[in-house]
């Protein structure tokens, strides 16, 4: 993962972690449960979105240049088949 693509993960975590935060002050002070899951779906979206930028970065970095210095030590060490199967795993745990 470049760094200008981490911050940008990092950016959009602390987002969610405040939605988060909203969702638990919602919940504390007794608000309507529609409300609450409407924020809940708006958070599980930002966690979607995010998991959808993590999967685009793992294949631009560790699939597609896991040869090159920029890819993480991890998939250096992998062929390719490892890394289109540990992909195929992966992107499964994201769609459950």
């Amino acid at each position: 993962m470049t760094d200008v693509s981490g911050k940008a993960i990092d950016r959009r975590l602390a987002r969610v972690e405040g939605q988060v935060r909203g969702l638990r002050r919602m919940v504390e002070q007794g608000e309507y449960c529609c409300d609450i899951l409407t924020q809940l779906a708006a958070t599980r979206s930002a966690l979607d979105q995010i998991g959808a930028e993590l999967a685009t970065e793992h294949v631009r970095t560790c699939i597609l240049g896991h040869q090159s210095d920029g890819a993480h030590a991890h998939a250096k060490a992998m062929t390719e088949d490892d890394l289109i199967e540990e992909l195929r795993v992966t992107l499964s745990r994201l769609v459950r």
